[in-house]
């Protein structure tokens, strides 16, 4: 697991250089074939506005370049714009992590910011 002091160094360090996360906007087709493949998906309700997804996204960079997560597809969702995505994934709220081990929902977490809980949602893919 990543240490407090480490994830909140991450933090700071991404905050400061303005990185983004690097989450693909929601492909259908990318989508279904990282369920076809197994792989550990993140779905990312996100919207620009909020400042709880803001904390999430370097917290998901920094598990996303950890080696054991190497395979990790996180797929992002505007709250605002794609409503139909939303309901398909009975998403209600922005800031809503939804974890995917291939086809199958494993978890799902809103308004979570704890380093150390999203690292154990996202356990629940591999």
């Amino acid at each position: 697991m990543i240490s407090r002091r480490a994830l909140l160094l991450t933090t700071a360090l991404l905050a400061i250089a303005g990185e983004a996360l690097a989450a693909e906007p929601f492909d259908e087709a990318a989508f279904a074939a990282a369920q076809a493949a197994g792989r550990p998906i993140i779905v990312e309700v996100t919207a620009p506005w909020c400042p709880i997804c803001k904390a999430q996204r370097p917290l998901l960079k920094a598990l996303s370049e950890q080696p054991r997560f190497k395979d990790l597809a996180i797929y992002e969702i505007d709250f605002d714009t794609q409503k139909a995505l939303m309901r398909r994934f009975d998403a209600r709220m922005q800031s809503t992590l939804i974890v995917f081990k291939g086809r199958e929902e494993v978890g799902r977490s809103v308004g979570e910011t704890q380093g150390e809980w999203i690292e154990s949602l996202v356990e629940k893919a591999l």
